[in-house]
């Protein structure tokens, strides 16, 4: 009668070669750790710089000006034409793609833009307004005058916590945050940003279309002015803010404002 001559210990197969590839297979895992090149290393440093705390500027007397960092707001209003969207202020974000996030350390550009709940001044959702030709850092942003919108970015001209219009240079729409419409992006559920004006029977632009340039609160209670219980400039007359057609996917946008 035949009988089973292996023991417990008797390797078979190709045992030697699993080994081998085993050991490769943990030295190349150790040394992507050492070089922080493992995938939950760089996921890990792009999260904390997308999310990294950010101080916003005060702006005490109401102006904005080159320099200051600001975030960009769609402020809260009633949503009418949908059963299902996102309340609250919603404050435009850098989204970078899912997979291009997970295969880096760091933000790649050109990349898409959402909008959602957050009113905590964060890596994805600070602007700096930056100069163009012919400004300085720290002069005061007026009506006319070109700027850009980089990420680290009288009464006429007081633009801090005002609302605005954000419009696309070459089609004329303006920026819209469709809180009806969703993206599952990196950070969660967010809304849609698109470029589309919408009007209102006196052909006024609706709230979806309205945006803020939302300051550092000089207080110590609150981290935003939207944290007050009320908003300075929120009686103001809004502003037009005219926008490049970068401003959709780059970090930078130019742009320029006029009273309207």
């Amino acid at each position: 009668m035949a009988q089973n001559l292996y023991g417990p210990g008797v390797r078979m197969g190709n045992w030697n070669e699993d080994v081998y590839l085993e050991e490769e297979l943990m030295k190349d895992f150790l040394a992507k750790k050492d070089k922080g090149q493992l995938l939950i290393q760089r996921n890990r440093r792009l999260k904390e710089n997308l999310l990294r705390p950010m101080q916003l500027s005060i702006s005490e007397d109401g102006y904005i000006r080159y320099g200051d960092k600001v975030m960009l707001v769609n402020p809260d209003h009633p949503e009418t034409e949908a059963d299902l969207f996102l309340g609250g202020d919603l404050s435009l974000c850098m989204t970078p793609d899912e997979i291009k996030a997970h295969l880096s350390d760091e933000l790649e550009v050109p990349c898409g833009l959402s909008a959602a709940q957050t009113k905590i001044p964060v890596g994805r959702n600070t602007f700096t307004v930056l100069c163009t030709a012919g400004e300085v850092t720290g002069q005061v942003l007026r009506y006319g005058q070109n700027f850009r919108l980089g990420i680290a970015g009288g009464f006429a001209d007081r633009m801090a916590n005002a609302k605005l219009l954000i419009n696309h240079c070459h089609t004329n729409r303006g920026l819209v945050a469709h809180r009806h419409l969703f993206l599952s992006t990196y950070f969660g559920k967010e809304a849609e940003v698109a470029v589309h004006t919408y009007l209102d029977s006196h052909r006024v632009e609706k709230p979806k279309n309205h945006w803020m340039l939302v300051t550092g609160n000089p207080g110590k209670d609150s981290s935003t002015m939207l944290d007050l219980s009320k908003r300075p400039a929120e009686d103001t007359r809004v502003l037009e803010h005219v926008a490049e057609p970068e401003a959709r996917n780059a970090p930078g946008a130019h742009a320029c404002t006029r009273p309207m």
